[in-house]
This record gives structure tokens, sequence and C-alpha cells, in this order.
């Protein structure tokens, strides 16, 4: 998959990453800029999560929405 093509499906999902957990701020999806690495910190960072209630959070979200792929 192409940079352009991760770039706009950040973008599409977004808006859905939002709604699953409110307390993400605008900035921190700038940082997240579509790395995993980068969500599952500020999961655990913002929502008060353990490593592995974000990974699972995370791995449930992603097979919502299979269509999703991160950059790294």
């Amino acid at each position: 998959m192409n940079e352009d093509t991760i770039k706009g499906n950040w973008k599409q999902f977004k808006g859905n990453l939002k709604e699953q957990w409110g307390k993400l701020t605008d900035d921190d999806f700038d940082v997240i800029d579509g790395r995993r690495e980068q969500l599952l910190g500020k999961l655990q960072e913002r929502q008060g999560l353990a490593r592995e209630a974000a990974e699972k959070q995370i791995s449930d979200w992603q097979a919502r929405h299979p269509a999703f792929r991160f950059n790294d």
C-alpha cells in the first residue's frame, strides 16, 4: 500500500477512532498519525488503560474496521 493511500485511509478512519476513544484530542491524533504503537501509548495515557487492555481495544476496533491499516 503506498503512502498516499495510507494517509487517506488515516483521514477516513480518524472520525471512527474519535467516536471510539473520545478522550483523545486532535493533537493526540496528529501525534498518532496512523501508527498503531502511538495509538497504543495514547490510549494508555488518556484512557488510563493497561497495555493489554489497550491492545484488546485496538484489536477489537480493527476487527470491526477491516479496511483500515496502520502505518506500522
